[in-house]
């Protein structure tokens, strides 16, 4: 079994489940508070749609918006304890680039807790392509 701990977060893989692109199979969070973003859009502060078209730009997007939510409630990317990424695509290879792109972003240590990567068929914006919801077990 494979562990990444914290003195509040611990990440387990174990042995006898497939190796995994980064990620941890489980997160288990020791008592405490929690924050659920809303799902993070590639959309800039003024609400325009950044990366029309490319997935990998708004993925970067996707990530600034993150690094700001988490920061206002004083989190960090190594406090995502869930991740939940949606790609609208059923293209196996712009799901791995979103997920690489991720990975390697400023919030690229929230990708290696419990997460989920998902094709879909829609997402809410015109336009859109990539949207990440994040958890965070608050510092405390």
């Amino acid at each position: 079994m494979t562990e990444a701990t914290s003195d509040r977060i611990t990440r387990v893989s174990p042995r006898r489940l497939h190796a995994t692109p980064g990620y941890h199979h489980i997160t288990v969070v020791e008592a405490g508070r929690t924050a659920y973003l809303a799902g993070q859009c590639p959309l800039d502060r003024e609400g325009r749609l950044v990366g029309e078209g490319d997935p990998e730009r708004q993925a970067d997007q996707v990530a600034a918006n993150a690094l700001i939510a988490l920061a206002a409630v004083g989190a960090g990317p190594e406090d995502v304890v869930r991740s939940v990424i949606y790609v609208s695509t059923d293209d196996r290879e712009v799901l791995a680039a979103v997920w690489q792109r991720l990975c390697d972003s400023v919030v690229g240590a929230a990708f290696t807790t419990a997460s989920t990567l998902l094709g879909v068929s829609r997402l809410g914006y015109a336009g859109q392509l990539v949207e990440v919801d994040l958890t965070a077990a608050l510092p405390g």
